[in-house]
């Protein structure tokens, strides 16, 4: 048998470079999704230069997937991601590697157990429930009503605590940071925040406001039953050798399930309900299913499994408007070889491996009429799409922890709207996405909730 050829980074396909890539990285800047949607036509691995750095865009899922799961080992995240987000988020589980990285891991892990998830359901039902209690019926700008509501979630889950007046501000801030450290991601370095540079005051005021927010919530007193998160993660043990988390890490990790575990989930539910608003038929067999399963009773945790047309279309929400559309960036901190096409890609190291899910979502050759909403696509016995099409919450051993947690908050929160309130675009266009670390609607989204009636 002939030995398969070799195919290196220097043999893929791809644009030319102009100006060394800073034409490229301004382009990136602007329009982040549209520059890399132009790498597509080129193939399924694409290089590109920008500097000296040497990138590779994988647009075949099942490459994809062998590289992010048995190659997992030899890939860490483009450093300028953990600096910037470091910044936030500290030394927490979402920003460190190796060693330390698998630790945090191994502690948390049991925090977020599918087994748990039953217990969190209550927190989210009553947080779904006070936050729907303040709609008035007509136009509502839902990025405040799934922000309040998903912060309140996670606060109940976290602290023991409710958002409150604070849901705003908080949200606020952290949706600066968000695009500050988006715009940061493409400068070599971040400049020092205490430079008179024009953004840098609220940027400063904006962390103070979530450090200090934060703090305040951690010096507070222990809820009695230690049913809150925060409880649980002072009570973990490494069971290697028994050590327990600094307060440091405490906190850090603590901003992390804040940030991210109200941020995603408010930006998923955001672009269902348009999704729902402008797909009437898709929302009315959600409403049936919710009326049938739940009726005017609060949901369970227990009433998920139930509803596979309601997490249909929430899935194919995701598909179409991932909320993080594009992840980070990895490294290969070793050279890896594996067989594609019939010759042997070999990849040396110190290259970078982009993953947009954004555009795996949407490939014509894995999804039948892609920039259609069609929630089937994951009703039970739909046909199979590659492994590494669909990747929502990740891949490999970074896959999110919080995926069931966020999967219940959705769906939960998803029936006490649509037990409530028809959602109606009203004269809203389409949204156009934003990309700032989350993909949001450029300019929030307002839709004309109605009252629903009984069937």
């Amino acid at each position: 048998m002939a030995a398969m050829t070799s195919l290196t980074w220097n043999d893929l396909p791809g644009a030319a470079t102009r100006a060394w890539g800073l034409t490229t990285l301004r382009e990136m800047a602007r329009d982040y999704l549209a520059t890399l949607a132009r790498q597509q036509p080129y193939g399924d691995v694409v290089r590109q230069r920008i500097l000296r750095e040497r990138i590779v865009d994988v647009f075949d899922p099942e490459l994809l997937r062998r590289l992010m799961l048995e190659h997992a080992d030899a890939l860490i995240r483009w450093e300028r991601g953990p600096e910037v987000f470091s910044q936030t988020l500290g030394q927490s589980v979402l920003v460190t590697e190796g060693p330390v990285w698998h630790r945090q891991r191994r502690l948390l892990m049991p925090a977020f157990a599918h087994k748990r998830m039953a217990g969190y359901a209550a927190f989210m039902v009553d947080a779904g429930s006070a936050g729907l209690d303040r709609i008035q019926p007509g136009p509502v700008e839902m990025s405040g009503l799934f922000s309040h509501i998903t912060m309140d979630v996670i606060l109940r889950v976290l602290f023991g605590t409710q958002a409150g007046d604070q849901a705003a501000p908080m949200a606020a801030a952290t949706q600066h940071l968000s695009e500050v450290g988006f715009r940061e991601m493409f400068w070599p370095m971040t400049l020092p925040d205490w430079l008179p540079l024009p953004g840098k005051a609220k940027k400063r005021r904006s962390l103070r406001s979530l450090f200090g927010f934060l703090q305040q919530q951690l010096d507070a007193p222990p809820r009695p039953d230690g049913a809150d998160l925060l409880s649980g993660l002072r009570a973990l043990r490494d069971e290697h050798d028994g050590a327990v988390l600094s307060e440091q890490a405490v906190f850090d990790e603590c901003m992390t399930i804040f940030q991210a575990g109200h941020e995603t989930t408010a930006t998923a539910l955001l672009w269902w309900s348009w999704l729902m608003a402008s797909h009437p038929e898709a929302q009315a067999r959600a409403a049936a299913e919710v009326a049938a399963v739940i009726g005017r009773r609060l949901p369970t945790a227990d009433d998920a499994a139930a509803l596979p047309w309601l997490s249909a279309s929430l899935k194919e929400a995701m598909r179409l408007y991932p909320p993080a559309a594009a992840l980070m960036t990895r490294r290969l901190s070793r050279g890896v070889t594996l067989p594609w096409q019939g010759r042997q890609l070999q990849l040396d190291a110190g290259v970078m491996l982009r993953v947009t899910p954004y555009l795996l979502h949407r490939d014509p050759r894995w999804w039948t009429e892609p920039e259609a909403y069609r929630p089937e696509r994951f009703m039970p016995g739909a046909p199979e799409v590659p492994r590494g099409a669909y990747l929502p919450f990740g891949q490999g051993p970074r896959v999110c922890l919080g995926q069931h947690f966020a999967m219940l908050e959705m769906t939960l929160v998803a029936a006490l709207l649509l037990q409530r309130f028809e959602l109606q675009p009203g004269n809203a266009a389409a949204p156009k996405p934003r990309l700032a670390v989350t993909l949001r609607p450029e300019g929030g989204l307002t839709l004309a909730l109605q009252p629903r009636r009984p069937a």
